[in-house]
């Protein structure tokens, strides 16, 4: 079953960076995954997201305002 990876933030260094530790841990997983960068502040407020970068696996957030490691993402993906 393929998985929806959201990555909610505007794009700075931090949002990149969680994109970045996201796929890779996806991949070191073999997850099936569709990954999208949502950028625009209304559609990441819709989330209930107060601090970005963040996280959201089919629809719930998962992480919000910091970028694990690659381990900590591999438990939260699996």
């Amino acid at each position: 079953m393929m998985k929806k990876l959201q990555i909610l933030g505007t794009g700075c260094a931090k949002c990149q960076k969680l994109a970045a530790v996201t796929e890779d841990a996806a991949k070191a997983i073999c997850l099936s995954y569709a990954i999208e960068k949502v950028t625009e502040i209304d559609r990441i407020v819709a989330f209930g997201v107060m601090s970005t970068p963040a996280l959201v696996v089919d629809g719930q957030i998962k992480v919000a305002g910091k970028v694990p490691s690659f381990e900590d993402m591999k438990q939260l993906l699996a």
